[in-house]
Parts: C-alpha cells; structure tokens; sequence
C-alpha cells in the first residue's frame, strides 16, 4: 500500500514537472524559438517572418535604439504585411535619402511600455472598447478588441490583428501583427 502510494505520488510529481515544462517554452515566430533572454532585435533576427522588418530596422538607424534597455512594446509586422503595401514602397523606404519616413514608420510601431496583451484588454475594457495607443513615432493607434484578438487601427484607418501576442523580450515584449501600421502623411 505504501508503495503503490509513492508511486502515485512520482508519477504525479513527474507529471507536473512535465507540465510545467511544457508551459514555460518559449513561443515559436517564424520558425524560431524566441528567449526571453534576449532582445528585441536578437530574437527578430532570428525570425524567418520578420526579414523585412530586421532589413528596415537597420537601414533606420533603430537596432542600438530597440537593443537597449526599454521597456519596449514594439508591434512587429510580418513579411507579408510589408509585401502587401503598394508595389515599390519597401524598396523605396529602405534607400537612404527616405531614412526619416521609415524611421518614422518603424517607430510609429513602437510604445515605451512593457505592454502584455492582459494589460492592453484591460485598458481597452476600461476605455469602454477603445483604447489610445501613443506610440514613440508620436502615431495614435486605436486598439480594440474583437473575437478574443487585439486589432490595431492605425491613423490611415488600416487595421491589423496582433496573430501571436506576449512574446516576452530582456527588454521588452513583441506582439506580431498581420498589417505595417502608417502614420498620416
């Protein structure tokens, strides 16, 4: 009887352990497991999702800016969301004469918070369904909630869906989302 109960009592113990485990790993974005250990910049590098993003991220100038110590919440989009805007603007953003535009763009993406997806429903909810984002490229986004997912509403009307939230950085979270968010120009 004593056995069988220390057994039961392992087993339980392993489980748990195991449980556990499985929780704490850490979420995958673009192929890549993201360290909460590392930053902002480090993890996106290592995104096969965020190429562009990292491409624009250095010909702005911003990689010292978003490897420091923050708190950062940075609105990460995708390749694909960059490949959806008009024909030649990647390109076009990315030459050095347009360098403050994209600068400008980037840090429209960007808060000086450590913003979890809890904190921003809570705002939201306590908003009454909308809440004011302000972010670092002086943009005011509008974030809401549909369908248990965070949108965000960019100055333009444009609207992204944060896909993968809460994605813990040394400095900071990413949250990645399906649209580039535009300042009014």
């Amino acid at each position: 009887m004593m056995t069988s109960s220390l057994r039961i009592i392992a087993l339980a113990a392993a489980v748990s352990t195991v449980a556990f485990a499985a929780q704490a790993k850490n979420p995958m974005v673009g192929g890549a497991e993201m360290y909460d250990n590392k930053n902002i910049v480090e993890n996106a590098m290592n995104s096969k999702d965020h190429t562009t993003l990292v491409a624009a991220v250095k010909a702005a100038g911003l990689v010292e800016t978003l490897q420091g110590k923050g708190p950062f919440t940075v609105f990460a989009p995708t390749n694909e969301a960059f490949a959806a805007l008009p024909k030649g603007t990647v390109e076009t953003l990315l030459k050095p004469e347009n360098k403050a535009k994209l600068t400008k763009i980037l840090t429209c993406h960007v808060v000086a918070a450590d913003a979890m997806s809890t904190a921003i429903e809570k705002m939201i909810k306590d908003d009454g369904g909308t809440h004011d984002v302000k972010t670092v490229g002086g943009c005011v986004l509008k974030a809401k909630q549909s369908m248990n997912k965070i949108t965000l509403t960019d100055e333009n009307g444009n609207v992204a869906d944060v896909t993968i939230a809460d994605v813990k950085q040394s400095n900071g979270v990413i949250h990645v989302i399906d649209k580039v968010l535009l300042p009014k120009m």
